[in-house]
């Protein structure tokens, strides 16, 4: 029985939630599974992941191979690195504690350039927010313009009207 680390598709049409589960290869993608381990949503921007990671660990050392988008999430999270990092222990080359150290270094880093990307993408939308702002209000300008040199064209051929009646 070969197991894999996938996603279960949940949400309703074009609104794509995922669950990430330990499930056997031959289950049906939305069918039966292990275990849970987290949960992925790609609408929000940045995607938004959920992820234990210990349990994710131990399946991974269990011998579960994640599909390519699992092996995404699962690297963006930091798993397979601290898979790498355990066997490194498990070979002598190093002990848990620096492991750990050398993890949480790597987890920080990673933290702040997530953050750094997530406040450069609200950036954008406030600044393309505020562009179609400014058009709009330009068009209503416009269109007020308009109706102002309008209005006084109807009140410049009523007074010329009224001075030719009179």
């Amino acid at each position: 029985m070969s197991v894999k680390i996938r996603l279960q598709r949940h949400g309703s049409k074009k609104r794509p939630f995922y669950f990430i589960v330990v499930a056997n290869s031959t289950a049906p993608r939305d069918g039966k599974f292990i275990e849970k381990l987290g949960t992925y949503n790609p609408l929000t921007i940045p995607a938004t992941i959920r992820m234990n990671r210990e349990r994710s660990l131990h399946w991974l050392h269990k011998g579960a191979e994640p599909t390519n988008t699992c092996r995404r999430i699962l690297s963006f999270k930091g798993v397979l690195f601290l898979k790498h990092l355990m066997r490194g222990v498990t070979l002598g080359l190093f002990d848990e504690t620096t492991a750990m150290e050398k993890f949480e270094q790597w987890n920080g880093a990673h933290e702040e350039l997530v953050a750094k990307r997530e406040e450069s993408h609200r950036l954008q939308r406030v600044e393309k927010r505020g562009d179609t702002m400014r058009e709009s209000v330009r068009k209503v300008e416009e269109k007020n313009a308009e109706r102002q040199m309008a209005a006084a064209a109807a009140a410049e051929t009523a007074t010329d009207n009224n001075e030719q009646e009179g």
